[in-house]
């Protein structure tokens, strides 16, 4: 989140002139100490004298003694707004939740290609499809890989878990780490159990995850892992209730192998369309989008890894009550690819093969060319770049996964566009006036705290300072808690942190993510020869919330 300005009026400019001189007087250049004087601070100015060791520690103590005061009454006056929302709130400008969020320039006139995956980019599913996903690989891991029949009573929770964390196959324990890679403090989970910050120091040291210990984390960056997370820290939770002995890697890669098969073999394809109107979600906008392109002169291409049966399906159920009979989505793409194998189609020298689509089977000829109306499997971007002869500067491709869609285009000279559903619902929230006051409350008392510590020194923290601290640290995690339910009870909101640090999720966002959105289609909000400019103003993420630092003024 963009770092929020102070939010509190500072002392009269006669105090900030007295506090700054009397440091100054302290501590020298460099932090040098002056030995053999003391320091008298008065409103209009400060004076140097000799003085003895007594005179100096009574000074200080006149000094310290004096700056928790101020605090405190900082304190006081902050905390007598926060019985109720101020009215500035309500004039604040709101984010738009379906607006279409720059972290790199981009010139939409420029662009002449649009590429697009298909799952969570062009479909939309529903809550539906985790529990579908969840429940399939469970009956994978019982059947085929022999786990204790009692896990077939486990039932997928939505309100556990949240995109972008990381399981750590040595120690078995699920993070959400921050843009810095250090564990954030409520976020480390072994099974179902939250770790105390004691526990999460014991067990690795540090909250900072190292170079050497990121080796063994799996990032969980799609959509469906949120099924896989779920799974994950059930079984965990389960051989530590039976107080059964397990090695916490063979549990990842047991529910990984089960996630796998469930795509793999179709079983959730199949399920899927078995049952259109309880997984997928009808998008006339969509059509409206890809159309808009296609009267513009824009090109325009598929690549997924799904099978076509399972995309034709799809593409037929949420655009048939607006496509019409006479037209076929197909008819929409220039290209249509569909097994590609992603990531590996970034780097890899694979073959394309023309599918057909009444025989099910792959033509043997050569791929030269890509003909109207045919489907093709498989293939590399050395291949794609060849036959179709389009720059990487002018294509943007839309994607869901950071790793599988967006870091191979990025690394190509592609510009990219991350598809996050869940950004839309997160802005709603941010947008609220309760989290908006919430969020004040947090940054004023973290503001606070941070000025009691830098003018208390270790050996002068009296009774004053101990009260006024635990008061000011019982008010900023109130505030924390409440931020953080308002997202996911166990961990909270996918951009930020509890502290208010980006995410490691917000960071490779920023890293792989040219733009980034909730759907495809909002791009029909902007002109097709829209300028997306970068906020100047932003620390990382540009749709983060911004509280003015006149909130609590007067």
């Amino acid at each position: 989140m963009a770092s929020l300005r102070r939010l509190y009026p500072l002392c009269s400019s006669s105090i900030n002139r007295t506090l700054f001189s009397a440091s100054e007087a302290r501590e020298g250049f460099g932090g040098s100490f002056f030995r053999g004087y003391s320091v008298i601070a008065s409103s209009e100015q400060t004076i140097l004298r000799p003085d003895d060791d007594c005179g100096q520690v009574a000074a200080d103590s006149f000094i310290t003694d004096d700056e928790i005061r101020k605090i405190r009454h900082e304190f006081d006056a902050a905390r007598q707004c926060f019985h109720k929302v101020p009215k500035v709130l309500k004039g604040m400008p709101k984010m738009n939740p379906k607006g279409i969020y720059v972290n790199k320039n981009l010139r939409l006139d420029n662009i002449q290609v649009y590429g697009f995956d298909y799952d969570y980019t062009l479909a939309h599913y529903s809550a539906n499809l985790q529990s579908l996903i969840y429940d399939l690989a469970k009956e994978h891991m019982v059947n085929e890989l022999r786990y204790p029949e009692v896990c077939m009573k486990f039932k997928y929770d939505p309100t556990f878990p949240i995109r972008g964390l990381y399981y750590d196959r040595s120690k078995g324990c699920l993070l959400k780490l921050d843009f810095f890679g250090s564990i954030e403090p409520d976020g480390c989970y072994f099974g179902r159990r939250k770790l105390s910050r004691k526990e999460i120091e014991e067990l690795y040291g540090t909250r900072h995850i190292g170079r050497d210990q990121a080796r063994g984390l799996d990032g969980l960056m799609d959509f469906f892992c949120f099924s896989e997370a779920c799974l994950i820290a059930d079984v965990v939770q389960h051989f530590v209730d039976a107080k059964l002995e397990f090695d916490t890697s063979y549990i990842y890669e047991d529910v990984n192998r089960a996630i796998q098969h469930v795509h793999r073999s179709g079983f959730a394809h199949r399920g899927i369309l078995a049952d259109p109107h309880r997984y997928l979600v009808k998008n006339g906008e969509l059509l409206r989008f890809l159309r808009m392109l296609r009267d513009k002169g824009k090109k325009l291409f598929l690549l997924t890894n799904s099978p076509y049966y399972f995309v034709d399906g799809g593409m037929r159920f949420m655009l048939e009550d607006s496509l019409g009979y006479k037209d076929s989505w197909r008819e929409l793409f220039d290209v249509v690819i569909a097994k590609a194998k992603k990531p590996e189609f970034y780097t890899s020298e694979h073959p394309f093969r023309c599918y057909d689509t009444e025989k099910d089977t792959l033509a043997y000829t050569k791929v030269d060319a890509f003909l109207p109306n045919k489907i093709y499997y498989h293939g590399c971007l050395k291949s794609f770049l060849q036959i179709t002869k389009w720059n990487g500067p002018e294509v943007i491709y839309f994607g869901d996964h950071l790793f599988s869609d967006l870091r191979g285009p990025s690394k190509a000279g592609w510009r990219t566009a991350a598809i996050i559903h869940e950004l839309e619902s997160e802005i709603h929230i941010q947008n609220e006036d309760s989290y908006r006051f919430e969020q004040a409350k947090f940054h004023i008392t973290q503001e606070l705290l941070g000025k009691l510590h830098s003018t208390v020194a270790q050996s002068q923290r009296c009774e004053a300072y101990k009260s006024l601290f635990e008061e000011l640290n019982k008010e900023r995690q109130n505030a924390r808690s409440m931020m953080k339910r308002m997202f996911n009870r166990s961990f909270g909101a996918t951009f930020l942190t509890d502290t208010g640090q980006e995410s490691a999720f917000a960071y490779h966002i920023h890293q792989y993510a040219d733009v980034y959105t909730s759907k495809p289609e909002n791009f029909l909000f902007y002109p097709p020869e829209a300028w997306l400019q970068s906020p100047f103003d932003i620390k990382i993420m540009p749709h983060h919330v911004k509280v003015p630092s006149t909130l609590f003024e007067n």
